[in-house]
């Protein structure tokens, strides 16, 4: 490649240099946008305030304008969905910038936080965890309170889509009208009024609204299925059961009647304690019917009751029809039909739901055109990373210059975070795409590590405490 002459280098350097004069402008632009949008809301608010007031000392005057949620009472603020949130806590986290904490609670398993209720929500707070030590996993509410000046679109641009737009209440993106976030976090243990949390992804001073326990046969479809599934299998045994049972009864039944022979007449007849028992249930025909006696044999048939017998009729019909739930589960091709009965709808048709139990994704979630990366660390990086100390081991004097971290047990886990982080790849799109800078910065638990991103791969450079 032959070198650039000295005017091609001037212009390049001239065409630089005025990009890097546009991009200042912009950032001026956006700046002055969002402080004029500021500005206006703050006018408007003051205006509305004003206006409520007029209309508050004029009440003859008929009211176009509702007063804001704060003149009203609590109960018709709830009804008109306006809400005043008081957060329970603060999330005290391993990530205390948002540069590289992960984008979804299981990225990083070994992420931290610990989330201490407030006694301003409860006097005794540590009464309202009372029993949730019972869950391996909570759902956390909380706000998204680091979003800058709380611009949202209609449509973003997901890191994982690597620039595509789509709907924002298609993705997880903070930047949200209300800018409410979600996370399903692993309950690690509670010591008074206080919550320890892993596989987290909020940082440091995150208000938190409210805490949920999860529980799977309500929030996973899969776990549903397979307990419907369960019950279904259930279901059959139980019919299968009454089914064996009935006709044990009516063969019981049938051979007392033929065992049973009158001395004196030699007529055989039917035992009236049977009957007795099965009439508490079911009505019986009270008309005796006597059969004429043969030659050398007397015989006599004594039915059972119409009812019962169209009973027992239609629990085998129902149990040889090659099982309804199982076949609604299982999807099979045909169900035998009995000539006199139909099968009837039961109530395990209708808890079995089948494929309808499965939860569908979007397609870029499971195989994203942005794939994980590899993540190595430097000689230099391992040796600086294996100096900190576990939060929970209490040193000698010879550790008292060593490094400690808050909520990482140990460099172990700190190293198993780090390829949590990196492997995501935590740029946005910007960075990824068109800065040249290849390094990258972050900080987790009392550590600031230094990286930089290669083809397919992330590097650890340096590990220094903070």
């Amino acid at each position: 490649m032959s070198p650039l002459c000295d005017s091609c280098v001037e212009n390049i350097n001239n065409l630089n240099q005025q990009v890097s004069v546009m991009r200042k402008e912009i950032k001026n632009l956006r700046e002055m946008l969002a402080s004029a949008i500021r500005a206006h809301r703050k006018h408007m608010t003051s205006i509305q305030s004003a206006v409520s007031n007029i209309k508050l000392c004029e009440p003859d005057e008929d009211q176009t304008t509702s007063p804001p949620p704060s003149l009203t009472s609590p109960q018709a603020a709830l009804e008109q969905g306006s809400i005043q949130t008081v957060p329970i806590g603060y999330i005290s986290s391993c990530f205390s910038v948002k540069n590289g904490t992960p984008r979804q609670p299981t990225v990083c398993g070994p992420s931290r936080a610990e989330l201490r209720i407030q006694q301003s929500v409860f006097n005794n707070p540590e009464h309202a965890l009372v029993g949730l030590e019972q869950y391996s996993h909570v759902w956390i509410i909380f706000l998204f309170h680091k979003n800058g000046h709380l611009s949202y679109k209609a449509k973003v641009k997901p890191p994982r889509l690597n620039g595509q737009r789509v709907g924002v209440y298609s993705t997880r993106s903070p930047h949200r009208p209300n800018v409410l976030g979600l996370t399903l976090a692993k309950l690690d243990k509670i010591v008074g009024d206080t919550v320890h949390l892993s596989d987290i992804d909020m940082i440091a001073g995150t208000p938190v609204l409210d805490i949920k326990p999860y529980i799977p046969e309500y929030d996973s479809p899969q776990t549903r299925m397979v307990l419907d599934s369960e019950s279904c299998d259930s279901n059959k045994d139980q019919l299968h059961s009454t089914a064996v049972s009935l006709n044990e009864t009516t063969g019981k039944l049938k051979l007392d009647e033929d065992s049973e022979t009158d001395p004196q007449s030699g007529l055989k007849t039917a035992r009236t304690d049977k009957e007795d028992d099965l009439g508490t249930l079911l009505s019986r025909e009270k008309s005796e019917v006597d059969v004429p006696v043969s030659d050398s044999r007397v015989g006599a048939q004594f039915a059972l009751p119409k009812v019962l017998q169209s009973v027992l009729e239609e629990v085998k019909t129902f149990v040889t029809q090659g099982e309804v739930c199982q076949l609604s589960c299982a999807s099979e091709d045909q169900v035998l039909e009995s000539p006199k009965t139909k099968p009837q709808e039961s109530t395990s048709d209708r808890l079995c739901y089948g494929e309808e139990a499965y939860s569908t994704i979007a397609g870029w979630i499971r195989e994203p055109p942005v794939g994980s990366l590899d993540v190595r660390f430097t000689p230099n990086a391992e040796r600086e990373l294996a100096e900190f100390l576990p939060a929970h081991l209490s040193g000698g004097p010879s550790d008292s210059n060593r490094p400690r971290f808050k909520f990482l047990q140990g460099p172990e886990e700190a190293a198993a975070a780090i390829r949590g982080v990196l492997s995501a790849d935590p740029r946005s799109v910007y960075r990824r795409t068109r800065c040249r800078d290849r390094l990258f910065y972050f900080t987790l638990d009392t550590v600031d590590i230094t990286c930089w991103f290669g083809r397919g791969f992330a590097e650890v450079l340096q590990v220094r405490p903070c």
